[in-house]
């Protein structure tokens, strides 16, 4: 059985409606379903944002173009997020740095 639906209508900039026919064409989607994704997904962002620990911090930075798209391709062919896979590379040097000075620490005791 198919969820209700409700007409929503509502005036926007011309250059922004031209915007979004553009994108929701190139979706493949109808404009229903492309709207119901767009606002759905802004109300889980919205959602998120709300539940996101203030002890969080933001890391940005910018790449080469090539780059950047060699990593999304790497994203996609792996199912990962970029945020996942950041976290862990992260984690990883961190933990390479803590197993260095712990070997470091080891052998230093060693020689005494």
């Amino acid at each position: 059985m198919a969820e209700e639906t409700r007409n929503l209508c509502a005036q926007v900039p011309s250059a922004l409606h031209t915007k979004v026919r553009q994108e929701q064409e190139a979706s493949g989607q109808t404009l229903s379903e492309y709207m119901t994704e767009l606002i759905t997904t802004f109300y889980q962002f919205k959602e998120e944002q709300k539940k996101m620990n203030t002890e969080t911090r933001t890391v940005a930075f910018q790449v080469p173009f090539k780059l950047f798209e060699d990593f999304k391709a790497y994203l996609q062919r792996h199912s990962l997020k970029q945020k996942d896979f950041f976290l862990a590379c992260i984690q990883r040097a961190l933990a390479d740095e803590e197993d260095a000075f712990l070997s470091e620490t080891q052998d230093a005791g060693q020689d005494e």
